[in-house]
């Protein structure tokens, strides 16, 4: 990233860091697209701290990343102005708005006796949700697809990760590195050696309590969301759903729909998972341990951007994990539809479907099925159970 700018880095006041990515992190409506897009309004256009090539690069860089990449895009640009100092404030500027906004819903929506126009909000909004995962997963392929170095190999590992996310839950992790390891392999001359088992999944029996088990959920949603907040769902519903029981697959339908409405990442939704396990202790905990990853991969890794994108191995293991990333995208709607039980939600969903592919804003989308929710069961039809 070579820009007049890096020659002078900026000396932004702290002061100033903390009040622009805060109100980032207010009006963030929308996920990355609209965080991408008010960052460079700020920093590139406003502001002029960060020159147009080196934010691109930026963004590519990001997207390379495990983790939320419009978060660590936040991060970064954060660091640039204003160093490590600036990197953690402006990151916990972005960070928090919307964490108080989904914590006090998911105070609401997982009350012992919440209102009965709260319930069928969140049916409503849940039974969009698998909409929502499908028109992500579909915006990725044509950019992918245009990257492909093999138009064989590119529809097995998309065919793979959505497989995976649909039938595999936690295990979906695997088959992504796996993905990443056999393009690398077949495009690169590095010695091939055993597959190595993922340590991900190394710990699952162990026996940590229900902080030490949120906080390894929270890690992993951190640490392997390649490709979009949407590509851990499978992972983080077989989880707290199937095999913590902390929440029902309908409370776990609202926790995602409420990722999606509320401003900031949309990995915020593991704050819900949290709250459900834990209360606002366990809320507040997921996130902290979730977004930690972000900020650790840009405190120590934004001085080698440059290098970490010219690295031919590492584009090689990300021309097979990518295209099975954005699959996973696409098979986590399996569970999520699987996860709604009546006969209107279908029908949300199929409205949902076409709204989002005719280019409604995903934020009105949800908000309006949230609207459907509360007037289907005003007219008796009922709630799931």
């Amino acid at each position: 990233m070579t820009t007049p700018a890096e020659d002078s880095p900026p000396r932004v006041p702290l002061g100033t860091v903390l009040r622009e990515w805060g109100i980032i992190g207010c009006i963030g409506f929308g996920g990355p697209p609209t965080h991408i897009r008010l960052l460079r309004s700020l920093c590139v256009e406003r502001r002029r701290w960060i020159g147009a090539t080196e934010f691109e690069d930026a963004i590519a860089t990001c997207n390379l990343l495990p983790g939320p990449a419009s978060t660590q895009l936040s991060i970064y640009c954060a660091w640039r102005v204003r160093g490590r100092l600036g990197a953690l404030v402006g990151g916990a500027a972005f960070i928090i708005p919307g964490l108080i906004v989904i914590l006090g819903l998911a105070a609401l929506f997982l009350a012992g006796s919440p209102p009965r126009w709260v319930l069928a909000a969140g049916a409503g909004a849940g039974a969009a949700v698998a909409a929502v995962a499908v028109h992500a997963g579909a915006a990725l392929i044509p950019a992918s697809w245009q990257r492909r170095t093999s138009s064989v190999w590119w529809p097995v590992y998309l065919a793979a990760g959505a497989i995976a996310a649909a039938l595999l839950g936690p295990w979906l992790v695997v088959v992504l590195l796996a993905c990443g390891a056999i393009e690398l392999a077949r495009t690169t001359t590095l010695p091939r050696s055993g597959a190595r088992s993922m340590p991900v999944m190394a710990f699952q029996s162990l026996t940590l309590g229900t902080l030490g088990s949120l906080c390894w959920v929270a890690l992993k949603v951190g640490a392997l969301s390649y490709g979009g907040g949407f590509v851990i769902i499978p992972l983080m519903q077989a989880d707290a759903v199937d095999h913590y029981h902390w929440m029902t697959g309908a409370q776990f339908l609202n926790a995602v729909a409420l990722g999606q409405i509320t401003p900031g990442p949309v990995v915020q939704t593991v704050a819900v998972v949290g709250y459900a396990a834990a209360g606002l202790l366990g809320g507040v905990l997921a996130s902290v341990v979730a977004f930690s990853p972000s900020f650790l991969f840009i405190l120590l890794g934004a001085k080698h951007f440059d290098r970490i994108r010219s690295n031919s191995y590492v584009r090689a293991f990300l021309d097979g994990a990518g295209p099975a990333a954005i699959g996973a995208i696409l098979g986590s709607a399996v569970p999520l539809a699987m996860s709604i039980s009546q006969t209107w939600q279908y029908v949300v969903l199929a409205v949902a479907v076409v709204a989002v592919f005719s280019r409604v804003n995903v934020v009105i989308t949800l908000l309006l099925a949230a609207v459907a929710g509360v007037l289907a069961t005003s007219l008796g039809l009922p709630l799931p159970s």
